[in-house]
């Protein structure tokens, strides 16, 4: 049995919407913790995935996955490399 596949779609979809929305608040505001918007930005990104790939929105995923890369050199630029 998959875990995932016990979330209803919905889940997926507001935790990508408010995740993501979260994430660039931070992000806006340009404080200590907007670092941490980045993370978000990677939950929100797979959250969003996995509600593309359930429901057959390949353009989303796409995107999504596009959108985890620059995430991913977010939180490396953020939190990586500013501790080195």
């Amino acid at each position: 049995m998959n875990p995932i596949s016990d979330i209803p779609l919905w889940a997926f979809e507001w935790a990508g919407a408010f995740l993501g929305l979260t994430g660039a608040a931070l992000l806006s505001l340009n404080v200590r913790a907007s670092r941490f918007g980045w993370l978000l930005f990677l939950l929100s990104n797979g959250a969003w995935i996995t509600y593309g790939i359930k429901v057959g929105a390949h353009g989303l995923v796409v995107m999504q996955i596009g959108f985890t890369l620059t995430s991913l050199l977010g939180v490396y630029r953020w939190l990586v490399a500013a501790k080195m």
